[in-house]
């Protein structure tokens, strides 16, 4: 039998033998027909993203060309067709993602350092990390009714009630939970290896965390960060219920900054939400151009998404 073994050997022909004994010499056609089914799958859902993206271009084109871009982008809202912009509600988007970036992240990147680095494996942190993935499925209008009662009702005499502010953290509450569970993911892809090197030398928990764990982990970080900040940008439902209105900034020379956060607010998604409701034409070619606004602001911030995780992934 040794003999038999030995003759055999391990050349190239018994490998081959091999490899077409536990492949089979026939065709897996359930492996080819998924295969199509999901090619298939794909190509569906992008002829529908284009076709969808095209007609917005299209639509807004009138509107483009009858104002320009830079009378469209400047522009305050208004009832009058001809005069409406979106200029306030880029301004209203804006102050909400710093309210956000300014709450939401710096919290988000802490629970999540905590729970992966710090938290004891028990029942206490198991309990605290599956209730904060289900947090992160709830849908959004359910944080605009908590918004609408804690912040513009119980919160009143801290928030002014229905204002910029209120919304700001409504967004910063909805993406909390996704900004923890993307944190702690990046967290957790960081090998073991460089713990164990960091404590081998002496280092303290927070040192090996704060020189080898969190430089490992930007990337994901930081792509995760921002793609949580275009999630918020887009939100509609919550705003509408804490008081997100097509008005406008109070901008004449005598109001101050507290006053305008204090004052009417809108978004990019409220415009084009409410504009869409009306009944005049022009207001349609609007419409279409705020999405085509939203969607390139969506593209950008995705890009440096991008741009960010490549950058510090070439570092290690």
């Amino acid at each position: 039998m040794a003999g038999r073994l030995g003759t055999l050997g391990s050349g190239p022909e018994v490998q081959e033998s091999v490899r077409r004994a536990l492949e089979g010499t026939g065709v897996d056609w359930r492996s080819r027909i998924w295969e199509a089914f999901l090619v298939f799958s794909l190509v569906v859902s992008f002829v529908f993203l284009v076709w969808l993206i095209a007609s917005q271009v299209i639509a807004s084109i009138p509107a483009w060309q009858a104002r320009g871009v830079v009378d469209i982008l400047t522009s305050p809202t208004s009832s009058d067709p001809e005069k409406a912009g979106i200029g306030q509600g880029i301004v209203g988007s804006m102050i909400m993602m710093f309210i956000v970036s300014l709450l939401s992240l710096p919290i988000g990147v802490a629970g999540a350092i905590y729970l992966e680095e710090y938290a004891p494996d028990n029942f206490a942190s198991r309990t605290l990390n599956t209730v904060i993935r289900n947090l992160a499925g709830v849908p959004a209008v359910v944080y605009g009714i908590l918004g609408l009662f804690f912040f513009v009702i119980v919160a009143a005499p801290l928030t002014g009630g229905r204002t910029v502010i209120s919304g700001g953290l409504t967004l910063a509450v909805l993406v909390l939970p996704i900004s923890i569970i993307v944190t702690a993911e990046a967290l957790r892809a960081v090998p073991a290896s460089i713990r164990e090197a960091g404590f081998g030398v002496g280092a303290t928990r927070w040192e090996v965390i704060r020189s080898h764990v969190l430089p490992y982990a930007a990337p994901g970080i930081l792509t995760g960060i921002i793609l949580t900040l275009a999630r918020a940008f887009g939100e509609t439902a919550p705003l509408l219920l804490v008081g997100a209105v097509a008005g406008a900034f109070a901008t004449a020379s005598n109001v101050s900054f507290i006053d305008q956060l204090l004052g009417p607010y809108t978004s990019m998604p409220t415009l084009i939400y409410d504009w869409s409701r009306l009944p005049q034409p022009e207001f349609r070619s609007l419409t279409a151009a705020a999405i085509v606004v939203l969607l390139v602001i969506i593209i950008l911030i995705n890009a440096v998404a991008i741009y960010l995780r490549n950058r510090y992934a070439r570092k290690w």
